[in-house]
């Protein structure tokens, strides 16, 4: 299969690469395409999508680049190229290329136009994506990589509270567990919080022909009323609708999402908003960091967000996990409340 993207300002690199088709069959997600929940049964295109790094000769300097390359079903691609580094590791908004694909064949490839109008072209080897000349040697290598939240795992300081560590739901309304011990989407917990510090692990799922808000959504509602959106938005602009956004209120500083099938991070402080006489006098406050990366920092968030299972905004409330009809999954969720 060959895939062909075209870009504009810089060179592209390109992949061949031979996929072994999986026999197994995806359940659907409610606009009917398919879903994958468990990254050992994935299609085809799983293994070309993710993130590649490495240094590349522009006008004779040497400049890092990032690349996403997204999956988007039946051999079609969507390629996100970012001058010095990925998103949160060297890339400085707003510069960026964007691309599209598609497979043929056998094989993988991608193709690019650089700034002075000349055609790129590469391939994957041994898993990296290599830059060719005209010629068809090698001018820079990008090497795939898996990148992982420095939280991932991090245990619950003196003080907090486990809310969910694979061993049951008890304390979550709605609670249920995969057969592998991870919590499922549309839970809330029996218990209200107000000031606190949140710490919630979760896994997308990959959704390649879906787009927009049907693909892997979810969102953490703190105080029953203000959401953290969960979506595969991984290549994406970064909206306050995507993942990292709080809804409504303000998109992320920069657009954090791994590829879907990662295990992801939210760190999360939460303010209440104050009340006197049954009036508010200050509006909540939430700092966040998405997979170890600030990407709020003492945000005012105006009003509830929809969809919340409080209607009314509040001193506290409970953490819900809302089911938008993905499956989404769920590990190691703490809170250390701070009154």
């Amino acid at each position: 299969m060959s895939v062909t993207f075209c870009l504009q300002r810089i060179p592209v690199i390109l992949a061949s690469v031979g996929i072994a088709a999986t026999a197994f069959v995806a359940p659907a997600a409610p606009t009917g395409n398919p879903v994958y929940a468990d990254p050992a049964q994935v299609d085809e295109d799983f293994a070309v999508q993710g993130e590649y790094v490495g240094e590349i000769v522009t006008d004779g300097q040497p400049v890092m680049l990032g690349v996403q390359v997204v999956a988007e079903g039946d051999g079609t691609f969507a390629l996100v190229a970012y001058p010095g580094g990925l998103p949160g590791a060297g890339w400085a908004a707003p510069e960026k290329i964007v691309g599209k694909g598609r497979r043929e064949g056998g094989r993988v490839a991608f193709e690019g136009v650089d700034r002075g109008g000349v055609t790129r072209s590469g391939e994957i080897r041994d898993g990296k994506l290599v830059a060719l000349n005209a010629d068809g040697q090698p001018l820079a290598t990008l090497a795939k990589v898996t990148r992982t939240s420095p939280t991932l795992g991090k245990e619950p300081p003196e003080g907090a509270i486990r809310i969910f560590e694979g061993k049951g739901t008890g304390g979550l309304a709605g609670g249920r567990m995969t057969e592998d011990g991870l919590l499922m989407e549309g839970v809330t917990t029996e218990r209200e919080f107000g000031d606190a510090t949140w710490h919630i692990e979760f896994r997308l799922p990959y959704q390649p022909k879906d787009r927009g808000q049907a693909r892997g959504n979810s969102g953490a509602y703190l105080l029953g009323s203000y959401e953290v959106q969960m979506l595969d938005s991984f290549g994406l602009e970064g909206r306050d609708n995507e993942c990292g956004g709080i809804y409504k209120a303000a998109p992320p500083k920069v657009n954090m999402c791994l590829p879907p099938l990662s295990w992801q991070t939210y760190d999360i402080d939460v303010t209440a908003p104050k009340f006197e006489n049954g009036a508010k006098v200050s509006n909540a406050r939430m700092t966040v960091r998405h997979n170890g990366v600030l990407i709020h920092d003492q945000v005012e968030i105006p009003g509830g967000t929809p969809g919340g299972p409080k209607k009314m905004e509040g001193p506290t409330g409970p953490l819900f996990l809302q089911n938008h009809g993905n499956p989404v999954r769920y590990r190691n969720i703490w809170v250390l409340p701070k009154s």
